[in-house]
């Protein structure tokens, strides 16, 4: 009997706010280190803290994209344990009482189609400093630019049954978010971060194992790694005779390998009790309600949308709706006029290529994206020289006829003109005229391209055939 493997996951994401969680320190990255603290985030005596409104924002929106049910009324807790990066003592996140519970993610598994994650609770609460390892032979740096960073915890089920589930449910989760504008989602900045419990069975079984908990996971694909790593040495360990011990396991990315760091704690290792400092956190249901009708189209209803309203397949909508201010440039490239299904296969291809090589831009503006694909239905220019006009608008704006013009890309159907092409062609490929002629009908798009090739592209396409055939018999 195999072995089922059983995860869960604990995603912690740094909202987009200005200032920090309690304070009014810059939340910004990469600043000096040390030099956004004061004495709330640092913790000293005296300092009061004070929840930051577009936090809380943030943190109600994302719960409602996700389905979850925002209470009136949530409680502060102060959780409690010592470590150089946590100069309070203490963090401010919730416990008993969180900000959100219920909800779902669904994502499409490898394995089992698309699958639903519940969600079991959002919270919010503050980050943590970094300690720094790398800083000073034989020592520890520590910078607390991070401390009291907004954050929102989104805990799952144990519903992941391999890693590559649990990664694709982290990238349609980071989609979500990044839709609705509370996180960039950016792990290698740390504002996606992972924690995941696992654990493994017998086949068949209901009862779960006992889990350890992976941390210092930074990327997606490692997220696969680390957690197809924990699932192997927990198996190995149970088959040689052994048991799992509850701990946490740290990633070691480098050598691709998972150690133990400290026994796992539980709830009650942490002490909470209510922040005397903060009262209940009570939102009316006016104010919830504002945050829901601020919601935009969230990806799956933006996917299944664009199938039906642009008749497009469900790949292609995928494509598209892969992100906000992609979906958007392409409707809007839509709206200006161009055709559903051309716009479509303009903007995977040449917009999407060009965007990865210019940090993720849109260079070429939706109106002038779909004047170009006029032009080409027009017959004005080819695709191929469409490609070229596209560059250099790219590159360097402009109008694409005029664009077009200047770079003598504009087609000729001018009967005469592309009929001397189509004698230079066949002058020159005399013994592929004679297999022409003896049955070999395919050539006739080597013939085509070459007259394409011999006028650069500005013989008219459809025309080109047409006197081909008619010189050739």
């Amino acid at each position: 009997m195999g072995w089922e493997t059983v995860i869960g996951l604990e995603t912690h994401v740094q909202l987009r706010t200005v200032s920090k969680m309690f304070c009014g320190c810059s939340a910004a990255f990469g600043a000096q280190p040390n030099s956004n603290v004061c004495p709330v985030c640092l913790g000293l005596p005296g300092a009061l803290p004070v929840p930051n409104e577009q936090a809380l924002k943030l943190a109600v929106r994302a719960a409602l994209a996700l389905g979850g049910t925002v209470h009136e009324k949530s409680l502060f807790a102060r959780k409690n344990y010592f470590y150089p990066d946590l100069p309070k003592g203490y963090q401010i996140s919730q416990f008993e009482q969180p900000l959100a519970t219920g909800g779902s993610v669904s994502y499409l598994s490898p394995d089992r189609g698309m699958v639903d994650a519940t969600v079991v609770r959002l919270h919010v609460e503050e980050d943590a400093g970094k300690s720094l390892h790398d800083r000073f032979p034989k020592g520890t740096a520590l910078d607390l630019n991070r401390t009291g960073v907004p954050l929102i915890e989104i805990v799952t089920g144990p519903d992941f049954r391999s890693p590559q589930e649990a990664r694709a449910y982290l990238q349609t989760l980071k989609q979500v978010l990044e839709y609705i504008g509370v996180s960039d989602c950016d792990m290698e900045k740390g504002s996606l971060r992972v924690d995941a419990n696992v654990s493994v069975r017998r086949k068949g079984e209901t009862a779960l194992g006992t889990k350890s908990e992976v941390k210092n996971i930074n990327s997606f694909a490692y997220v696969e790694k680390a957690l197809g790593l924990e699932r192997d040495r927990q198996i190995a360990l149970l088959e040689s005779g052994g048991l799992v011990v509850q701990q946490t396991m740290l990633y070691d990315s480098k050598e691709n390998a998972v150690r133990p760091q400290r026994s796992k704690e539980e709830s009650h290792d942490y002490r909470y009790f209510p922040e005397p400092d903060l009262p209940p956190l009570v939102l009316g249901p006016e104010w919830i309600a504002e945050q829901q009708a601020l919601l935009p189209e969230l990806p799956a209803a933006k996917r299944e949308r664009f199938v039906a309203q642009y008749v497009l397949s469900r790949e292609h909508a995928a494509v598209l709706t892969s992100s906000r201010t992609v979906a958007d440039y392409y409707e809007s490239t839509v709206h200006a006029g161009a055709d559903a299904k051309a716009a479509a296969n303009w903007v995977m291809t040449e917009v999407l290529a060009d965007a990865k090589e210019h940090d993720d831009r849109l260079r070429v503006p939706p109106v002038s994206l779909a004047q170009l694909i006029a032009l080409i239905q027009g017959g004005t220019v080819s695709h191929q020289a469409a490609k070229r006009v596209f560059a250099e608008l790219a590159a360097k704006g402009g109008d694409p006829r005029t664009v077009a013009e200047a770079l003598g890309l504009v087609q000729v159907a001018d009967m005469g003109v592309v009929a001397g092409w189509v004698s230079e062609v066949l002058g020159t490929h005399t013994a592929e005229v004679a297999r022409y002629k003896n049955g070999e009908t395919k050539l006739i798009q080597f013939f085509v391209g070459q007259v394409m090739k011999v006028s650069r592209g500005k013989a008219d396409p459809k025309l080109v055939p047409q006197l081909l055939k008619e010189r050739l018999g």
